[in-house]
C-alpha cells in the first residue's frame, strides 16, 4: 500500500494526545513530513521481523496488534482509539544496528493514518527533547546491558553448581575404582601365593588340570550370581560358614560372604575335594575364592568407569561441546543430559517421574541454548517444591510441535503475578535467590530464536510450563532482538 501525499492539518494534529503539547514551529515539521494513509479491513499496517521504517498514528478505525506465535498469528490488543500508535517505535535510540517491527498490526476496518518516517520520529525526538533522549538511552541501553551481566552471571553460577554437583557425582564412582583396584592388587597377590603353595609338585598334572577348570566355572558363576535377598544371602552365608569350619577351613566366616556374593553354594564347594588331598583344601578354597573377589572386584571396576563415561558423556549433552551450534537431536537426550546435571540437587523427597512419547521425531534445534532452558525451567520446578514432591517431565506431541511439560508439584504460581513471569528481573523468590532472568531467557530462546511458545497453567500443588518447539525447526526469519 502506498501513502497519499495528503496531509493532516495543524489544526487536526493538535487534536492527538501525541502532540497537543508541541508549539506551533514542532506541529509545523510534523505537518510537512507526515503523510495520510487509507487502508481497507484486513490489510497489513506493518508486518512483525520486517524493517521498522514507518511510524503509524491511528486517526479513525480499529486495529489490532498481533504476535507472531509458532507461524500463527496471534492478536495481542485491539483499539479504536483514536491517537494510538505502533511501528518504528525505538527508532530515536541510538543504535546502529537495523531495527525491526516487534509485532504486526493489522486494519480490523478500515482504517485513516498518519504515517511518519522512521528517521523524522527519531531527529525530532533527538532535536526536540535532549535531556530525555539521554535518560531514555541510558534506561534502555543500561536495563539491556545490565540484563546482558546479570544473565551471563547467572548462567555461569549455574554451570558452577552443575559442575560441583558433577564433580561430586564423579568422585563417587572414582573413588569406587581406586578402592577396588587396590584391594584387587591384594586379592591377586594372594591368589599367586596359594597357587605356588598348591602346585609346589604336590599335585600330579590332571588334579592341577582339575583346579583350573573349577576356577573357570568359578568365574562364570560369579559374572552370572543372582541377586538375592538380604534374607536368602543370610542363610547362603551361614550354610557356606559351616561347611567350611565342618572342613576346618580357618575362619570360614569371613570367606562365605565373598563365595555367596559369586553364586558359590555348598553344592559346589563338595566339587572341590575330590580334586585335592585334604591338607591342600584350604589353600584351594582360599584359591578359588580369591578368583571370586578378583571377578567381583572387577566388575566394580567396569560399574564404576560405566559410570563415570556415562557422567562424562551426560555432561558432553548438555554443554555440546564439540557439536555444531544447530543440529537434528531426539530431545530426550538433550532432557536425560539436564537431569543428569542435577542429580545431586535433587532432595532425597523429591521423585523424579519420566513420561516420554519416544515416537517423538528429532527436530533441527539450538541444542545448547535448550539446556539453558531445560536448566531454568527445572531448576524453578525444584525451587519449588522444597523438600518434597514429584517433578515430571513429560513430552508429546500437538499439531506440528513437540510440547515439553515441566510439571512440579510445588504451592503454584499467584494468579495476579502469573502474566509478570516472563518480564526480565520479575522474580516470585527472595532477594538474592533469584535474579529474574531465568524465564525471561528460556522465553526468548524459545520464542524468538526457534519460534516456539512457552505456555504456563498453575494452581497450588500443580504447575505446567509448556514449551512447544515447530517439528520443522526455526525458520529462516532473522532472530529478534530485546529492544528492537
Amino acid at each position: 500500500m502506498t501513502v497519499s501525499g495528503e496531509r493532516l492539518a495543524i489544526e487536526e494534529l493538535r487534536t492527538l494526545f501525541l502532540f497537543e503539547s508541541l508549539d506551533d514551529e514542532k506541529l509545523g515539521y510534523i505537518h510537512e513530513h507526515g503523510r495520510v494513509q487509507r487502508l481497507p479491513a484486513g490489510a497489513d499496517i506493518f508486518v512483525e521481523g520486517e524493517e521498522a521504517n514507518c511510524f503509524y498514528v491511528l486517526l479513525d478505525g480499529t486495529v489490532s496488534l498481533t504476535r507472531l506465535v509458532q507461524g500463527d498469528r496471534v492478536e495481542i490488543s485491539r483499539t479504536a482509539q483514536r491517537g494510538a500508535y505502533g511501528g518504528a517505535t525505538q527508532s530515536y535510540l541510538n543504535e546502529q544496528r537495523v531495527q525491526t517491527y516487534l509485532n504486526g498490526m493489522r486494519a480490523i476496518t478500515d482504517v485513516t493514518l498518519l504515517v511518519l518516517p522512521a528517521e523524522v520520529i527519531s531527529t525530532a525526538m533527538r532535536r526536540w527533547f535532549p535531556m530525555a533522549m539521554h535518560l531514555l538511552d541510558g534506561l534502555f541501553l543500561g536495563m539491556r546491558t545490565t540484563q546482558t551481566v546479570v544473565g551471563e552471571r547467572e548462567r555461569l553460577l549455574a554451570l558452577g553448581s552443575l559442575s560441583a554437583g558433577l564433580t561430586h557425582e564423579l568422585n563417587n564412582p572414582a573413588a569406587a575404582a581406586v578402592r577396588a583396584t587396590s584391594v584387587l592388587r591384594d586379592r591377586v597377590a594372594g591368589m599367586r601365593h596359594k597357587l605356588a603353595m598348591i602346585a609346589d609338585g604336590r599335585l600330579d598334572g590332571a588334579k592341577l588340570q582339575r583346579l583350573v577348570e573349577l576356577q573357570e566355572a568359578a568365574v562364570k558363576q560369579a559374572a552370572s550370581a543372582p541377586a538375592l535377598s538380604p534374607l536368602e544371602t543370610s542363610d547362603a552365608e551361614d550354610a557356606l560358614a559351616d561347611w567350611l569350619d565342618e572342613h576346618d577351613i580357618t575362619a570360614g566366616w569371613d570367606l562365605a560372604p565373598t563365595l555367596t556374593a559369586g553364586g558359590i553354594d555348598v553344592g559346589w564347594l563338595e566339587q572341590v575335594t575330590p580334586a585335592v588331598r585334604p591338607e591342600d583344601l584350604e589353600p584351594a578354597i582360599r584359591w578359588l575364592t580369591y578368583t571370586v573377589e578378583t571377578e567381583l572386584l572387577l566388575g566394580e571396576i567396569d560399574d564404576a568407569l560405566g559410570r563415570i563415561t556415562g557422567l562424562v558423556g551426560a555432561a558432553k549433552q548438555y554443554s555440546q561441546l564439540d557439536r555444531a551450534p544447530h543440529r537434528t537431536v531426539d530431545v530426550h537426550d538433550l532432557l536425560d543430559a539436564t537431569l543428569a546435571m542435577f542429580n545431586t540437587k535433587i532432595k532425597s523427597g523429591v521423585r523424579v517421574v519420566r513420561e516420554y512419547d519416544r515416537g517423538l521425531p528429532p527436530i533441527p534445534v539450538y541444542a545448547a541454548e535448550l539446556n539453558q532452558v531445560w536448566t531454568n525451567l527445572i531448576d524453578n520446578a525444584l525451587y519449588a517444591i522444597g523438600e518434597e514432591g514429584v517433578l515430571t517431565v513429560r513430552t508429546g506431541r500437538d499439531a506440528d510441535s513437540i510440547t515439553i511439560d515441566i510439571v512440579d508439584t510445588g504451592p503454584g504460581i499467584p494468579a495476579e503475578v502469573r502474566s509478570r513471569i516472563f518480564e526480565p528481573f520479575f522474580t516470585t523468590k527472595p532477594i538474592g535467590d533469584g535474579t529474574g532472568l531465568g524465564l525471561d531467557i528460556s522465553y526468548r530462546i524459545v520464542v524468538n530464536k526457534h519460534h516456539g511458545d512457552i505456555r504456563v497453567e498453575s494452581e497450588p500443588g500443580h504447575t505446567v510450563i509448556r514449551v512447544c518447539l515447530p517439528i520443522s525447526g526455526p525458520d529462516a526469519a532473522p532472530e529478534q532482538e530485546d529492544g528492537a
